[in-house]
């Protein structure tokens, strides 16, 4: 067991924070001795040289002059300790005392009262004391049960450059707020990166950083080794689905894998591939993924619901996909809760959409399929105005974390309108951070609320019934759900459909929906809500 020893010292009477910190070091399992508030340095240097303490922690509030005085005669008479080399010592104080606290080196951590209790058990756990990469947790189960009961942050960077997008990168991991790194190619490159001669150069960095190469992907990881040396992944191709992931993996030891099951396809136009064709290749690159224990994620759902699908075929595509990745060997599998999307959403109809898809999700859930649940605001739903983003960010991000997600995937309130470098990431990152905290300390039993309760039983309901259509396409099939062809006609004969979809080739793009009570329900052409069981499956 570590022992800490804490005190305030001189004149400072002050210990709230001391004593809250010594809490929390108490609860990771540390032997704590308190000395209590105004403590002279000749008890504190004496306390320290009885006791051996692993982890010495220094408070004082009361302002910089006298504190400088006083660190300065503690820094001389703690160097003198027959033990001084193997203590860390540590600071806790406000913004201007904690200024004159980084002026010395004595200190491997200040804590100046911005930083969030994850940032303080973290330390705790001894994370600060960790000097090569090879000591932080490298996979994404390992970092989360690492952090838990503290969500991973995660954010994208891609901006117009290579070396922009580096230097960036840096910034992030220096600033030890992000968990995860996802990278953001530009179109180009998740289209095109096998064939280059079909690019565009007039679309150089557009959406994305213009990567090129596997260098520029090295480049890019070897920038994010410092600081926290968060997890790196990087969105997928848009088609060589496997091949793309070898490179993924060969480069950036990619966290996991994005990959649709119909999107990058004709669908969407993402790629120049059929639907059919792009299902059987998507399914290769997850099978793929799965095989070199790479977890996946299935994002289909939250394509649907950008194209405004109604809430009972955003559920049923939720289940659609956890079911297609245990189906086809995935163990780790991340499932992404984006919420006001599309952007009419109530927070209340939010919330039991999400629900939904979570239990039925959940029903997966064995020794050989680990769900970890993530969550995000829809850029869909982002005004252009900054002020009003960071409201949208901050207030979705605080009623969702009753979820209570493994991965919080923060999006900058700034995305609306241009995009994000690491310092509106930062801000952002610290935003969410902050509404998690409160949100952790307890929301309202939202799964007990009658109407959310009845919704989500229904969409349940609703949702299975869409399955139950997708399965009668091919009774004959040992498993249709998981059948390339069967999907196919799912779309094709309008099972699956959506309001944005219309004029596309493949879809029907003939469904029509309302927001209803706060919910998106399909409709008929009165404006009257349809169940699953009567809508129009254009399956006559």
């Amino acid at each position: 067991m570590k022992k800490i020893l804490g005190a305030s010292m001189g004149s400072d009477v002050h210990t709230a924070g001391l004593l809250n910190f010594l809490e929390l070091a108490r609860n990771e399992g540390y032997e704590v001795i308190y000395l209590g508030g105004a403590v002279p340095i000749e008890k504190i240097i004496k306390k320290i040289d009885e006791e051996t303490p692993d982890v010495v922690s220094i408070s004082y509030r009361l302002g910089t002059d006298a504190f400088e005085n006083l660190i300065k005669e503690f820094i001389e008479k703690a160097k003198k300790l027959k033990n001084y080399e193997n203590i860390d010592f540590i600071f806790g104080g406000t913004v201007e005392t904690s200024q004159v606290a980084r002026k010395y080196d004595l200190f491997k951590k200040i804590f100046d009262g911005s930083e969030e209790e994850e940032d303080v058990v973290l330390f705790l756990r001894g994370q600060i004391k960790y000097k090569e990469e090879k000591n932080f947790p490298s996979t994404l189960a390992e970092r989360i049960a690492f952090k838990s009961p503290y969500p991973l942050i995660r954010h994208h960077i891609g901006l117009q450059t290579i070396e922009e997008t580096i230097e960036e990168i840096k910034k992030l991991a220096e600033s030890e707020l992000l968990d995860i790194i996802s990278l953001a190619p530009d179109q180009n490159c998740q289209q095109y990166f096998f064939e280059q001669e079909k690019m565009d150069p007039n679309q150089d960095g557009a959406g994305g950083a213009p990567i090129r190469n596997e260098k520029d992907f090295v480049a890019m990881y070897e920038a994010s080794r410092r600081g926290n040396y968060p997890l790196v992944r990087c969105y997928s191709g848009t088609n060589h689905m496997v091949e793309f992931s070898q490179v993924l993996k060969r480069t950036i030891n990619n966290a996991w894998a994005a990959i649709p099951i119909f999107w990058y396809s004709e669908l969407d136009r993402r790629s120049e591939r059929n639907l059919l064709d792009a299902i059987k290749e998507n399914m290769e690159g997850i099978k793929w993924n799965a095989r070199n224990n790479i977890p996946v994620e299935i994002n289909d759902a939250h394509q649907w619901e950008l194209r405004y699908a109604h809430d009972s075929l955003a559920v049923a595509t939720t289940y659609l996909a956890a079911y297609v990745a245990k189906k086809l060997g995935v163990r780790w599998y991340v499932q992404q809760y984006m919420m006001n999307t599309p952007p009419k959403l109530s927070p209340k109809m939010d919330i039991a959409k999400s629900l939904a898809k979570l239990e039925l999700v959940e029903t997966l859930k064995d020794e050989t399929f680990t769900p970890y649940r993530m969550i995000r605001t829809g850029l869909l739903s982002f005004p252009a105005d900054p002020n009003s983003a960071m409201g949208q960010l901050v207030s979705s991000m605080f009623y969702s974390s009753y979820l209570q997600p493994h991965i919080i995937h923060v999006v900058a309130y700034c995305e609306a309108m241009k995009r994000a470098t690491s310092k509106e990431i930062i801000e952002s990152v610290k935003m969410v951070k902050r509404a998690n905290s409160l949100a952790s300390r307890g929301l309202p039993d939202f799964a007990s609320d009658p109407e959310i309760k009845e919704r989500v039983n229904l969409l349940k309901e609703e949702a299975m019934v869409i399955i139950e259509k997708i399965k009668s396409l091919s009774p004959q099939k040992e498993d249709p759900l998981t059948d390339p062809e069967t999907l196919y006609l799912a779309v094709k004969e309008g099972i699956l459909d959506a309001v944005g979809l219309q004029g596309n080739s493949v879809a029907k793009g003939k469904i029509k929906s309302a927001v209803i009570n706060g919910a998106y329900e399909a409709v008929n052409e009165n404006g009257e809500v349809l169940r699953e069981a009567q809508r129009n499956l254009g399956i006559q």
